[in-house]
């Protein structure tokens, strides 16, 4: 896809502007990492297009800082471009699935109901639901639901989910799927995440 063009366009009665800027659910998963990191690079471009993003970190401890975050939150404060909201839900590593029912899945619920309040509302233009793929996978929050209320969001707001495990009625609904594979991680050997690079 050179330059942006697309390899066929379709006979669907549109034209090349209001195809160009449907709304997009995009969805980055895999096994491999960078998959939110990917999502936050989008937050930045729409940040510098001037577009409102609302960051909702699902699982991921509200304690966990994140160098993302802080870049984001003081870009969203600069006046320079759009501006940026982050909601953090639940606790703990998103990977890991405690004993037990965890306080997560009460908070990732209210999460999905600020989203779907937000969406209503038009709140955002890129809303980034960070690992929003585990809630629906452990089956917190309901994937038909999901499905349908983002293929109803109105207006022009582009949609971002990542995490592992992504149910495949959502892999069908999403625009743009990538999937991050992992050829070798520093985990491997025994190497814990480090300043800079995991956070």
């Amino acid at each position: 896809m050179p330059k942006g063009q697309p390899s066929s366009v379709p006979d669907d009665g549109l034209t090349t502007r209001q195809r160009r800027n449907r709304p997009l659910l995009a969805v980055h998963t895999g096994p491999g990492k960078g998959k939110s990191t990917a999502a936050f690079g989008l937050a930045l471009r729409a940040w510098n297009q001037g577009w409102p993003v609302g960051v909702f970190q699902f699982v991921k401890s509200a304690k966990w800082k994140v160098g993302e975050e802080r870049a984001l939150r003081v870009l969203g404060a600069s006046g320079e471009g759009g501006t940026v909201d982050w909601h953090k839900m639940g606790e703990g590593w998103s990977w890991i699935q405690r004993d037990g029912e965890m306080s997560n899945e009460e908070a990732a619920r209210e999460g999905w109901e600020q989203v779907k309040r937000d969406l209503a509302a038009g709140t955002y233009r890129l809303y980034v639901l960070d690992e929003f793929a585990y809630p629906l996978h452990w089956g917190w929050i309901g994937t038909d639901e999901v499905v349908s209320v983002l293929g109803e969001r109105p207006g022009t707001q582009h949609v971002v989910i990542t995490g592992r495990n992504v149910p495949p009625e959502l892999i069908d609904a999403a625009d743009l799927v990538t999937e991050m594979s992992k050829v070798k991680h520093p985990m491997d050997t025994g190497q814990k995440g480090q300043r800079g690079i995991e956070w």
